[in-house]
Order: C-alpha cells, then structure tokens, then sequence
C-alpha cells in the first residue's frame, strides 16, 4: 500500500525570514492555446466584460474534429461550443474525458485560497486511512469526524501531583476520531505533528488540486472529441465558442475647433491584447460595446444529487385491478412532423452563446491603421528669404535665437493634418443592444502582443467652453471652474470610457475621461483648470408659498412649496471682449425638489443641473438664479386665517369659471365679515385683559393703604375705589360687545355652512 505525508501542511509554526527578493522568475514551460485544432481561425470578437468570441473553418476529412482546449478555458467553451457542418452535416455528440481529479474527495474543495482549515480537510476525509503522529506516539485508522470543543482540560496533559507542572491554560481545539477494527481512538488535533494518507491516489489529487491552484490549468489541455455524420467523408466546419481573453481598452483624441465653437475632430483606437498562446494571423476582428453579463459555470465537473429512498414505500404498495373503458370522441390528433434535419439555420445576428451564424456580405474594405506621424513644426524657408539659407531638414539657417523665423513655423499637429494620418474604416453594427466595431480590413494580432487599430476618425461638432462643479477644480482651485470640451456623438458608434487628449492650437492642451457615451448623446469633458475665473454660490430658503387647487364643503385644498433660492455669481480677473459662459454643475436640493422655472438651454443630468452663467461681452462678472420647489398638498378648513387670502387670491387669478365665481363671491363676503368679527372680537379680549390687569394692581393698592387713617389716605382710597367701580363698567361693557359679536359671529358660520353645503369649486 502506497503512503504519502502530508506533515507540511501540520507543522504551520514559526519560521524566521532572512532576505526576501522579488523578481522575474522565468517559468521554463510555456502556457498552452487557448484551443488549438486542425481548423483555422477565421474570426475574433472581443467584449469589454474579459470574454472573446472565435470562429474556427476549414475541411475535416473523416467522421471526428479534434479540438485540444487548455484546462482552464474548458468550462467557457463547453458553455458556447457551436460546430456548423456546411456541408449539411450534423455534429452528433460531444466527447471528452474525464479528469481523475474531480472523482476526488470532497476535501479537496477546501484547498482554494484563502478557503478550508487542516480541521475541515481532515473533517472532509471521512472514511480515509490515516496515520496520526502524535507527541504520545502513532494513531491509524479510518477517520470518524472532527468536533471543536473549548475550556476541556486536556486529560493528558501533565498536573500538579504529575511532574508537578502548572496546569495549561483552556482554550479552543478539536478532538479527531478514528476507528481502527472496533475500537474508537480520539486524539486532540493540537497534539498531531504529522498526518499520512495511506491512499496513495488520494494523496495525488491533492498535489493535483495545488498544482491548478499555481495556475497549472494554463499548461494542461483537454482533448475534446466531435463526432460527426458518418454518412458523408468531408466535412466544411464552423465551430465557435467563447472564452476568457482580456477586455480591449479604447483611447480618444479630440481637436477642439479654431474659433472655440464649430468643427471638431474626434479619433478613437482601440489596443487589443493577444494572451491565447496563439498568432491571430489575417482575422475578422469585431469590438463589442456594451455590458454583455458573462460568468464561469463549471459543466466539466460530475456532479451527484442527494436522493431520496422510497423503497420502502414502493415495496409496499398493491396494484388493484380495474376494468377498462372505451372513450367516445372526435376524430384522433394527428402529430406535426418534426423539422428536417437539414433546414437552414438562422442568419447571421449575434454572438456568444446562441447559435452559429456565418456573416452577412463580404467585410467592408479597410487599411490597417496607420499610427499618428511624428510631429514636425518646423517649416522650410524659402531659399534666399532675408538672406538665409534651409537645409535639407526645413531648419533655418538662422541663428537659434531668431524669434521671428521661429514664430513663422507652421504646426503640423493640425485638425487637418491629424485627421488624413488616421484611417478608420470600422462599421457599426448592432447585436441584442450591443454596438459593435466590425474592423474593415483583416488583422494580425501575434501572440504575446497588443495591436493599436484604429475605429473612428470623424468630425462632429463641438465646443470649448467652462464648466464648475460644486468644491471646484481639486485642492487649491476649490472656487474655479474646468476647460471643457463639449460634443455630440453623431458618430453611430457608442464611445466606451477610456482616456481622451485634446489638441488645440497644433499642441496638447490636456487630456480626460469620460463615462460611456451613446450614439446621438452630447459629453462634457474637463481637461485643464482655469485659474482666472471664480465661481461663487449663495443658497437661502423662501417664505412658504400656497396655491389653492379646490374646494369641497368648505374645505380648502392647497399645494404648499417649500423653495430655496440660490444664486450663481462668475467673476473673472479681467473683461473678455467677447464674452463667456460657465456651465454650473448645480446639485439638485433633494428629492421632490424641482426647479420653479427652466431656463430653455439648461440641461438635466440625472443629480443635477446643467446650468449656464452668462458673462457679457466688457463684463467681469454674472450671475443666475435657481428657485428649486418642493409641492406638498395639504388642506385648509375655511375658518382658517390663511383661507381668506388664498379665496381673494383665486377671485382676481382669473383661474375660475364665471358660475363658479358667482358661487364663490358670497362665500367670500361672509367669510370676510366672520373674519372682521374675529378681529373685534380679539381686540376686545385684549382690551379685557388690559383692564383685568389694571383693576389687579388698583386693589393691590387699596389693600395697602387700608392701614393708613390720615386724611390724606382716605381720599387717596376713594379715589382708587372710584376707579375699580369705573374698571367694572368698562368690563361690563366689553363682555356684553362681546357676546353680541359672538352671537353674529354664530349666525353668519350657519350662514356659511348653508352656501358651502354641496360647493365644490376646482382651480383650473
């Protein structure tokens, strides 16, 4: 019996580290294709989710095509394999082996990275032979379970009567059982120093399994058998499938227009990455777009499913024997015949995982791209022109320090210049949503390399501009606003987010980024700061605002707006001439807040608004205004004191139609005289209050003076007497004013009640 130990993966103590060096480390084997066959490849498709797409034609004499695909790239392609025999073949089965190493134990799972514990490995190996070393000697047998147990004393450790050694302190560990015959053996899992499999096969699925943890499925390959008709000798084969491969990235160039608004120039490339371990040698190359969904899924792996045993209950059942019966109906159904083999299948429309399609037409003609020229600013002079003399190079003669030869160079970096060294001849096409680069011209791509092609080269319209976003420019610039470039993408292509440099001038003036932007969709991009202009921003609430949209039964139906007033100020450090704009990127106020008027050359962003600050001409400062609103609908009893405001309010908006108003205009009348009332009727409370206030500290005085027998102060207390019996009638008086308001008041509230009973009154 064949043993192996496995004590490295016990024995995890400490070890020291002397000097520890990084470098390249050249792996003497060399990773397989991705797939390799007798077939050519015809076809790339490239995605920006890491999946490629690849169609592979030719002739395969004989009944089975062989496709050799490496370990790690199986799954992918079993998920997307697509054989097409034009030759009105059919593809009947799909064969490979078996790797061993999935019939592996379980415990194999758990030697991931970072995943498993040795106390789950060894959990896992249920059933397995091992040999335990332990400090107190061997242990063999097959493995039972592993239990985690916590502040058990360790009944073989050494005590105070053994050896007198103090006791060990409790903590966490786990007891390992194994059965050896029919006797149990437990072993604390902190006393094991090594641990052998006696299943020499075992032993080798686990090296098997690190190995692919290192990355060993890039230099592994499984055949792949394709069994075909048997019927015809040769075959003319498409297969595709899809399979990891690294996203390609695009990159931009923008040349912004000579007068600040107008013609721009906008070219993109994109750099594609060759990692398949083979050439990609006069292919059809496609560049999706998009956010296609792509997963792993493993289908090489058997999988076995728990079941239920219901033998009992089938064993004990008993059939009962029944008569049958004759149906009486119309005519039988008679079944569709199935579809020929052979029927053509559907034309050409997508990628992936759906079925083969071949192309439509022949690909549109294109040249490889070109790469940009170098830059050359220097212009030829003239031979004789001020007395000097150009070389060969078109260097002037002249002294280095002729400013004036220097400043009549002509830039080579031109809109013009840029767009004839760039060709791009990519189509647009579109798959389930997808925007697709079809490349007109095949490409070769070697292994081991990325390729620059170039796919749009295009003049749109644009314009330099500014633009200030809330905590302005970065650190030091938080009050000054972004050059920007902005442009419509009236290319049919959707521009994926890559970086873009902008040319201005016959020179770079800086570079951005952009989010995706969709055919037909303008951008704004930031390139450069501009130090020269500053952005500031005053926010203040506004007094509450009301807005009656009906009433019923003498209830009034309102729409409150909560607003914020906030102003934009742009002031630059000196006058332009002509004037500028800055695009404020202004944050919406919160959620339901909405702006109470739009300007019509703003623009709504999905957080914000894009709000443009007009400077005129001569001018070194602007501002805007914003009011955001935020509706809330409430209601408002008729007796209330803001009722009859918003009652005159309708009367002279011209909102309400003439029966309605004829209805409404007694209504108003009563409520207006109900109010008055209440005016009077609280003034007269206060009056009261005045003078209970007063007859208090007039006999507060009575009350001190009593005491006092002096001529003097008794006339003092008749007068002070006097004036209580005057407070008295005056009190009298308010109270009687008051009920007989209060009994009016009564009487025009029933009067209102009767013109409000069946009222209903909308707001148009």
């Amino acid at each position: 019996m064949r043993t192996f130990s496995v004590a490295s993966l016990l024995l995890l103590g400490t070890f020291s580290l002397g000097t520890l060096s990084f470098g390249c480390v050249t792996d003497p084997r060399a990773a397989f294709p991705t797939a390799t066959s007798s077939l050519a490849l015809d076809r790339v498709v490239l995605y920006r989710n890491g999946i490629g797409y690849f169609e592979r034609r030719g002739d395969v004499d004989g009944n089975t095509l062989r496709i050799k695909v490496r370990k790690d790239q199986v799954n992918d392609l079993l998920k997307s394999l697509t054989i097409v025999d034009k030759s009105s073949g059919r593809a009947l089965s799909v064969s490979m082996p078996l790797d061993p190493e999935t019939w592996a134990n379980a415990a194999l799972a758990s030697l991931a990275p970072g995943a498993g514990s040795l106390a789950q490995i060894i959990d896992l190996l249920r059933g397995v032979e091992v040999i335990l070393s332990t400090v107190q000697g061997e242990v063999s047998g097959r493995v039972v379970m592993v239990e985690q147990i916590a502040d058990e004393p360790d009944p073989t450790a050494p005590t105070a009567s053994h050896g007198n050694a103090p006791p060990l302190p409790l903590g966490r560990d786990h007891k390992v059982t194994v059965i050896e015959g029919q006797e149990l053996k437990v072993v604390r899992l902190s006393k094991v120093k090594s641990l052998t499999l006696r299943d020499g096969d075992l032993a080798l699925q686990f090296h098997r399994r690190l190995d692919a943890t290192a990355g060993e499925g890039m230099f592994q390959q499984v055949d792949i058998g394709i069994r075909l008709d048997e019927e015809i000798s040769s075959h003319d084969l498409v297969v595709s499938y899809v399979v990891e491969a690294p996203m390609w990235k695009p990159t931009y160039r923008v040349v912004l227009p000579e007068q600040g608004k107008g013609e721009a120039l906008l070219q993109a490339w994109a750099v594609v990455d060759n990692i398949s371990g083979e050439d990609w040698r006069e292919v059809t190359m496609s560049l999706t777009a998009g956010a296609p969904l792509a997963f792993r899924y493993d289908l090489h792996t058997p999988r076995l499913v728990e079941r239920e045993d219901v033998s009992g209950r089938v064993h004990g059942k008993r059939a009962r024997v029944s008569l049958g019966e004759a149906s009486y109906g119309g005519e039988p159904e008679v079944a569709a015949e199935p579809p020929a083999d052979d029927a053509p299948s559907e034309a050409y429309g997508g990628y992936g995982t759906g079925a083969m399609r071949g192309p439509v037409g022949a690909p549109a003609a294109a040249a490889p791209p070109p790469m940009p020229s170098r830059m050359r600013a220097m212009e030829k002079s003239a031979p004789g022109k001020g007395g000097k003399k150009s070389d060969k190079r078109g260097w002037s003669g002249a002294d280095y320090g002729d400013a004036d030869e220097a400043a009549a160079a002509t830039p080579a970096v031109t809109f013009e210049g840029l767009r004839r060294s760039t060709f791009a001849q990519a189509k647009a096409a579109s798959a389930s949503g997808l925007t697709r680069f079809d490349l007109g011209s095949r490409v070769t791509v070697p292994d081991g390399t990325s390729t620059m092609v170039a796919i749009v080269n295009e003049v749109v319209q644009g314009e330099e501009t500014f633009m200030f976003k809330p905590g302005g420019a970065g650190d030091g610039y938080e009050s000054n606003p972004y050059r920007v470039v902005r442009f419509k993408n009236s290319t049919p292509f959707v521009l994926e987010s890559g970086p873009i440099s902008i040319f201005s001038g016959g020179s770079f003036v800086g570079e951005g980024i952009s989010e995706t932007v969709g055919s037909g969709t303008s951008v704004t991009i930031p390139f450069a700061v501009e130090p020269s202009i500053l952005v500031a921003r005053e926010s203040a609430g506004i007094p509450e605002d009301m807005k009656l949209l009906k009433i019923v039964r003498g209830t009034l139906h309102v729409e409150r707006y909560t607003r914020i007033r906030t102003v934009w100020k742009a002031t630059a450090q000196q006058a332009k001439k002509e004037g500028f704009t800055v695009l404020v990127r202004h944050p919406r106020y919160g959620a339901g807040f909405q702006l109470k008027d739009k300007a019509p050359d703003l623009e709504e962003l999905p957080d914000a608004y894009l709000v443009p600050l007009h400077v005129a001409a001569g001018s070194l400062s602007g501002t805007v205004e914003l009011i955001e609103q935020q509706p809330l609908q409430t209601t408002i009893a008729i007796l209330d004191a803001r009722a009859v405001e918003l009652l005159e309010r309708l009367m002279v908006a011209g909102g309400l139609l003439a029966e309605d108003k004829q209805k409404l205009e007694p209504v108003l009348e009563v409520r207006r005289e109900i109010g008055k009332i209440d005016n009077e009727v609280n003034g007269l409370h206060r009056q009261q209050a005045e003078l209970n206030d007063r007859a208090d500290r007039t006999r507060q005085n009575v009350e001190a003076i009593e005491r006092d027998k002096s001529l003097d102060a008794a006339a003092l207390r008749r007068d002070l007497e006097k004036r209580l019996d005057d407070f008295t009638k005056e009190g009298d008086r308010l109270g009687r004013e008051v009920v007989r308001l209060e009994s009016r008041r009564l009487q025009l509230t029933v009067k209102l009640d009767d013109l409000l009973e069946n009222l209903t009154i909308g707001s148009k």
